[in-house]
């Protein structure tokens, strides 16, 4: 059903961009994306990358308890294992979060340019401790293409949050402002309360502060049974400086940080799991926090836009093993926590990770060629301690990229480039075992983009990217030895069309479709062990799939939303034989239609199904639609009531009883949910 609807769809994208149509005349560039907004989502036009952005209005309207909650309707990227920050993960184009692990290093998570949330823990979710309501906007990069500025061995993508500013608040002019939001949603007994307080003495100094407390019991699935280990509470603050200077305001120094804290009791090791399973229960502290300091120089001078970014971020998650509650115990907790098999249970894990980004911006032109050229050099330094199932060590790595967009009249031609070397050194020295380990890759890709100039643009792309070796792999292990002495290797082929225009149906409406096919390959794995045989590393992996967005508003604030993805996946074992990629996407669609009358109102229906559809065990599940309803309301008309904004929504409106997409089978999504906020700024 899905499938047919897809490519129903896709041939009204081809039509539509078939059309003779009065568009928007634009030149944006390949890195300077144009974005449009018809309905709720904003859109890339005039890019080769597959970019979506869920900025703060949409952030506030979907009320999501986690931040994988609010990037999960992005085409292509799946929430494994539901609602909680403890269990789950954000998986992109099939690679990311697991069903073993929160990551499996091929999608990058960042905070204000901070990498946080990547680390191999046994059962364990993405680390992604963080808040919503910290936010301003979530930015979603899809594939490889646009990853080399970022990071190596990228294939699904990259999660770019960044966090909210004073200016916000305070309009960019000198004074005091602020917010107040509360939450709450039937389901679990939920709520959140976040204060924003921003202050700008004079032009050029601003100071935010925001503290969330989010508190959520446990949930209820659509069959009225309780979903097991759903509940938390994370409380986060975010302290923010900028200071804005020089001549013509050309210099800025930013400080940021942010930092989340949940404190669980008696719950299960295993966050994927709803009850305690042979590992037990624990206490568990998670401490996450992220800094960043960053300075820019942007003089009158197209040859001169430098940014230099230093970034800290550092996550400790202690564990307190509780006496008797494995049904493996034996002897003692000492004795049970001494095991090889279940020490995991009772290891603390730390890791720290420091980073340096300088980089330029520069425009010139070469001839009839324009350049937008982005370079920069990275140092990175990687610290973790050792653990059961957490090998420690050092990770230091140094990274040069360079990316030059080159327009010439309606073509533009992107190469990117990124030269990436890493020094591994163990915290342990093992007998016959190297303690060091050092590895280099070169990298990059090729952007190719034509614009017609009625408002159609088509593109392609191809990229590569290594893996290098990871702290994970630092153990005396056959497997383990093996790795240390590769990396892993992707390439991902990418062709699509995009069209924008006013005008188009009717006098005063907008329009803009996007469509991309990808085809992705990955070899020399050293992440993935082939079923039955954990000694074996799989032999490839291949994902393709289309995406498809789209956005149409009306000038009577009639407004419909389109994304959704169709793909599929195949892993090889080393023996020839072949099965469905286990991690691969669902196929999903989601239709959102909504009014607006100005800025008072906003009524949205937002229908969303999804098929190909596996739990964590590979097991089929049967075809899912879910309806959600929102509402928002300013009323600027009640004098006591302006700056105010009241939200409502329902989610999950026909209480439909379903497992997500790769989830285990006992974390069921939540049933109904009426959902309801108040917001206040002042």
């Amino acid at each position: 059903m899905l499938t047919s609807l897809m490519r129903g769809t896709t041939a009204l994208v081809c039509l539509s961009l078939a059309m003779p149509a009065m568009a928007q005349n634009s030149d944006p560039g390949f890195l300077g994306t144009l974005i449009l907004t018809a309905g709720k989502r904003d859109l890339s036009f005039g890019t080769a990358l597959s970019r979506t952005v869920v900025d703060e209005e949409e952030i506030k309207d979907r009320q999501a308890s986690t931040v994988a909650q609010l990037v999960d309707s992005v085409p292509g990227v799946t929430l494994v294992n539901g609602t909680t920050p403890q269990g789950s993960g954000i998986n992109i184009r099939g690679f990311g979060a697991n069903t073993t692990y929160g990551s499996d290093q091929k999608i990058a998570v960042m905070i204000d340019g901070a990498t946080v949330g990547s680390e191999e823990i046994y059962r364990i979710g993405t680390q992604l401790f963080t808040d919503p309501l910290l936010y301003r906007q979530a930015e979603v990069l899809r594939g490889t293409i646009g990853s080399f500025a970022y990071g190596s061995g990228i294939v699904g993508g990259v999660v770019k949050l960044e966090t909210k500013d004073a200016s916000d608040f305070t309009g960019g002019v000198p004074g005091f402002g602020g917010s107040q939001t509360l939450e709450y949603s039937s389901n679990g007994d939920g709520y959140a309360s976040s204060t924003s307080l921003a202050w700008m003495p004079a032009e050029g100094a601003e100071f935010l502060f925001n503290y969330t407390l989010r508190d959520q019991d446990d949930l209820t699935a659509g069959d009225g049974n309780t979903i097991g280990n759903s509940a938390f509470r994370t409380p986060s603050y975010l302290a923010k400086a900028k200071f804005t200077f020089g001549e013509d305001d050309a210099q800025s120094l930013t400080f940021s940080h942010s930092r989340t804290v949940a404190d669980d009791k008696d719950v299960p090791y295993d966050q994927f799991q709803t009850s305690a399973d042979s590992f037990g229960s624990v206490d568990r502290v998670t401490d996450t926090a992220q800094s960043t300091l960053q300075y820019r120089f942007n003089p009158v001078n197209d040859l001169i836009d430098m940014t230099a970014t230093l970034s800290y971020a550092d996550q400790q998650i202690d564990t307190t093993y509780i006496d008797g509650s494995s049904s493996f115990q034996f002897g003692t907790a000492e004795d049970f926590c001494a095991s090889a098999f279940t020490g995991v249970v009772c290891a603390d894990n730390r890791y720290e990770t420091t980073k340096l980004t300088i980089s330029n911006r520069a425009l010139f032109g070469t001839g009839m060629v324009q350049h937008d050229m982005l370079a920069g050099v990275e140092a990175i330094r990687k610290e973790r301690l050792d653990a059961a199932s957490a090998p420690g060590g050092t990770d230091r790595r140094l990274a040069a990229f360079v990316v030059d967009e080159m327009t010439i009249g309606q073509v533009t031609v992107t190469p990117a480039l990124r030269y990436e070397s890493s020094r591994l050194e163990s915290s342990e020295t093992l007998a016959g075992v190297k303690q060091t380990y050092e590895k280099d890759a070169l990298m990059g890709g090729l952007a190719l983009g034509y614009e017609f100039g009625n408002g159609v643009s088509v593109f392609g792309s191809a990229a590569y990217t290594e893996g290098l070796p990871l702290i994970d792999d630092l153990a005396a292990t056959a497997t383990s030895q093996r790795r240390l002495d590769m990396t892993e290797k992707s390439r991902t082929f990418e062709l699509g069309a995009a069209y924008t225009g006013t005008d188009v149906f009717a006098q005063g409406d907008s329009l803009t479709l996007r469509g991309n096919l990808y085809n992705t390959e990955l070899w020399d794995i050293t992440t993935y062990t082939a079923v039955g045989d954990t000694t074996k590393d799989l032999d490839r992996v291949e994902t393709k799939g289309v995406e498809l967005e789209a956005s149409y508003g009306m000038a009577s604030g009639l407004y419909f939303d389109l994304a959704g993805h169709v793909g599929e996946g195949t892993e090889f074992d080393p023996d020839g034989s072949s099965a469905t990629w286990r991690n691969s996407a669902s196929d999903r669609v989601q239709l959102g239609i909504g009014k607006k009358w100005d800025d008072r109102l906003d009524l949205s229906w937002e229908v969303v199904h999804a098929d190909d559809r596996r739990d964590a065990t590979g097991t089929d599940l049967s075809d899912v639609t879910v309806h959600n309803l929102r509402a928002t309301w300013r009323p600027a008309d009640v004098a006591w009531m302006k700056g105010s904004e009241v939200r409502f929504g329902i989610e999950n409106a026909l209480d439909r009883d379903y497992v997500g997409h790769l989830s285990s089978a006992t974390r069921k999504a939540p049933g109904r949910t009426f959902k309801v906020a108040l917001t206040k700024s002042f």
